[in-house]
């Protein structure tokens, strides 16, 4: 059989590992050994933000709804369900964009929901 001879893509492999190590402290960017164990520890975090990231959003939305519900005399989840029974179809991070950039037309969205009862 053949010898396998994988130098080069040996090299290649490391370069890649030392490109995306690139700007960590210390050893963590010059040592292949440790640089590996960054990166693989990097890419775990970055995994896991990006899920994290949709709640966060999430959450923020909720909050400014809710900020805005409050300021026009109704709570949360009161209007949430207002807005099922008036088969209004808006998601939550339009109804947030609602909220911040057009206060007038959210007050408006806020009486049809009290109507809708």
């Amino acid at each position: 059989m053949a010898r396998v001879k994988r130098a080069v893509n040996a090299q290649k492999k490391r370069r890649k590992v030392m490109k995306l190590a690139k700007g960590y402290f210390g050893a963590k960017s010059k040592q292949y050994r440790a640089a590996t164990e960054q990166v693989r520890r990097s890419l775990r975090f970055a995994y896991v933000g990006r899920k994290l990231r949709k709640r966060e959003f999430r959450r923020l939305w909720i909050t400014r709804i809710n900020a805005a519900t409050r300021l026009n005399g109704m709570s949360y989840s009161v209007f949430m369900n207002g807005l099922k029974k008036a088969n209004i179809d808006l998601n939550r991070k339009m109804l947030a964009d609602l909220a911040v950039n057009d206060p007038a037309g959210f007050a408006k969205l806020v009486e049809m929901v009290k109507n809708a009862k």
